[in-house]
């Protein structure tokens, strides 16, 4: 322990170890405090890689990307049971906590295991886990970086058995033959679609009528087709008013009691809608900072609160709350404490990615946005079946999305569902932050077969019709 940091980090997560990372590289000595006993906040050990594992586990164990493709089904030698679905999870989470670890360690940050508390602007206490004695940490500034955890639906009682949140539905001791999930945003619908690739009847709840509201509307309307043809099943408008559990024949049963009067059994429930800030520990008082009912914390373009030497990232500030997001809002942080050269600001384009089967993923104007702001476009189309890599790997329902600037024939926004849509997101990512030209797009080569052939076929979708020439889709656009 040194006597005084350049920096104290409260939290692990992406966010926070990246701010510790970034400084710790230009020499500065940084504090690292964490509660858990393990590092990587709630993206590597609640939240964004362990669902996106288990996605990945039900996508490979229910053989959902290879039906009826090869002219024989997959028959597994034995049922599939939930120690299947957790074992890659487990794995993965583990090495990445290491990484961490790794990474903090060899960059010379130094790590306390504990819970931190704020004194005054520069001075942390740290209460180790265990009953140890308290002992204070002093700095020339504290970076916020608690992350967020679920939000509790009042008078319901989570058990961690039969009535889940985000966190505990990670460490389920079965698969449920049925589940009813309350929040259809991004988490709810990522487990929707796992569970129901894993062959759940899955009823999805939701108090809007609308939802994922971010996507473009031909691209939602693909995913939630997609989703009933999977058998999920959408309430909504609808809201859970509360959730009892009782013993039928010996099982468990779980009733869910929605405000339309009706009630849903099910097997399992799980409450996904929202999250609030890990502020109640911080003693956010002590220096007159005040988190908001969401347990959210106001920030400038720097991300520094009101006090100055106190700075504040991630899911702690509220939207965007994603874990791309907040690691470079840390190293932005950093960059204005320290006045280093590296992250003036994050990019104000950014993707946006849900995790669902199939993934679905934007960057960009949408048509809503754009009709919103009265801004003209063209839309350029392209289908996964119609390539040849679409073909090979059997994808009836992808769509890759351009939409243009009519004058410019710049690419103003792209959107994507279907097979790893995630990754095909970032070169159209560059071609809107550069305001490439869908002629430009259109006129480069690419590996053939490949899914990003797509990003050629929608180009020249817009190029005809800034042409006069009707739309077209296929792999033979010209």
């Amino acid at each position: 322990m040194k006597p005084y940091y350049d920096l104290i980090v409260i939290g692990s997560g992406p966010a926070g170890e990246k701010a510790a990372a970034l400084a710790a590289f230009y020499g500065k000595s940084v504090a690292m405090v964490e509660k858990e006993p393990r590092l990587g906040g709630a993206g590597t050990n609640t939240g964004t890689l362990p669902s996106k594992t288990l996605k990945e586990s039900a996508v490979f164990l229910s053989g959902f990307n290879d039906r009826g493709l090869f002219g024989v089904e997959r028959q597994p030698e034995r049922a599939v049971c939930v120690q299947d679905l957790l074992f890659r999870k487990n794995t993965v989470t583990a090495k990445q906590a290491d990484d961490v670890r790794r990474n903090l360690e060899t960059l010379k940050v130094d790590i306390f295991q504990g819970q931190a508390s704020l004194v005054d602007a520069h001075t942390v206490t740290v209460q180790p886990m265990g009953g140890a004695a308290p002992f204070a940490l002093k700095g020339e500034f504290i970076l916020l970086a608690t992350g967020s955890r679920p939000w509790h639906i009042p008078g319901v009682r989570f058990d961690g058995a039969h009535v889940h949140d985000s966190d505990t539905i990670l460490d389920i001791d079965h698969i449920p033959s049925s589940i009813v999930i309350v929040g259809a945003g991004v988490i709810g619908c990522e487990y929707a679609t796992i569970f129901a690739a894993l062959g759940s009847k899955v009823s999805l709840v939701n108090g809007r009528a609308d939802f994922l509201t971010f996507l473009d509307g031909e691209i939602l309307g693909i995913l939630r087709k997609q989703m009933e043809t999977e058998g999920i099943t959408f309430l909504m408008p609808n809201r859970a008013q509360g959730v009892t559990v009782c013993e039928h024949d010996g099982k468990k049963i779980v009733s869910a009691h929605l405000d339309d009067g009706s009630t849903i059994e099910a097997d399992m429930f799980l409450y996904a809608a929202g999250r609030v800030g890990n502020t109640d520990s911080l003693n956010l008082g002590a220096v007159g900072l005040q988190a908001s009912e969401r347990q959210t914390i106001v920030v400038d373009e720097q991300y520094r609160t009101t006090v100055p030497s106190i700075f504040a990232v991630g899911d702690l500030i509220g939207f965007p709350a994603l874990a791309c997001t907040s690691m470079d809002q840390g190293r932005v942080a950093v960059t204005h404490m320290f006045n280093l050269a590296e992250f003036q600001r994050i990019d104000q384009v950014f993707p946006m990615g849900v995790y669902t089967i199939p993934e679905v993923t934007c960057a960009g104007l949408t048509e809503e946005d754009a009709k919103k702001k009265n801004r003209p476009y063209l839309v350029g189309h392209a289908w996964y079946k119609d390539t040849p890599r679409g073909r090979i790997i059997g994808s009836q329902f992808g769509l890759l999305k351009i939409l243009a600037d009519p004058d410019t024939l710049a690419v103003i926004g792209v959107h994507i569902v279907g097979r790893v849509a995630t990754e095909l997101i970032h070169f159209g990512l560059l071609l809107i932050e550069d305001s490439v030209s869908v002629e430009r797009v259109a006129a480069m080569i690419y590996n053939q077969p490949t899914l990003h052939e797509m990003y050629k076929n929608a180009a020249f979708d817009v190029v005809r019709q800034k042409q006069g020439l009707p739309p077209i889709s296929g792999s033979s656009a010209f």
